[in-house]
């Protein structure tokens, strides 16, 4: 059954991420400029956090649709991307199956999870990915 695949078939792999360095404006940005609500945060390619558009809202109140950015956003300014991301994202391996992931994305109500070999992100798949693997499978 193609449920049984490894989640490397579907997981995104052009990944655009976060370093310190970045700002939340720079971040949100990201986000809304290429269509996505999760972004790494890394060191090289270390997984170092996760960031989603979810954390951006809770503190800014922005409307993910807006075209106006939140260069007035003052709360931008007192947090940075570490204050902000989750430390020590749940991970899996690009072999684990995507009936796997399916299940761990269900039970612990995440929208995405990193995918990670020998300490290396790779790849990232989301709630939207096996939605639309699934839609295909059907």
């Amino acid at each position: 059954m193609r449920k049984n695949e490894p989640i490397s078939k579907i997981m995104t792999t052009e990944l655009i991420t976060l370093s310190f360095s970045d700002t939340l404006y720079s971040a949100e940005k990201r986000m809304k400029v290429n269509h996505i609500r999760h972004i790494p945060v890394v060191d090289n390619d270390k997984l170092l956090g996760l960031l989603s558009l979810s954390d951006l809202k809770r503190i800014s109140f922005i409307d993910a649709y807006s075209k106006e950015g939140t260069e007035d956003t003052p709360v931008y300014n007192m947090l940075s991307i570490q204050d902000l991301m989750i430390k020590d994202p749940i991970i899996v391996s690009s072999d684990a199956t995507i009936l796997e992931v399916s299940k761990l994305l269900i039970s612990k109500e995440f929208h995405s999870l990193p995918i990670v070999d020998d300490g290396k992100l790779i790849g990232i798949v989301t709630t939207t990915d096996i939605l639309n693997f699934f839609i295909d499978f059907c």
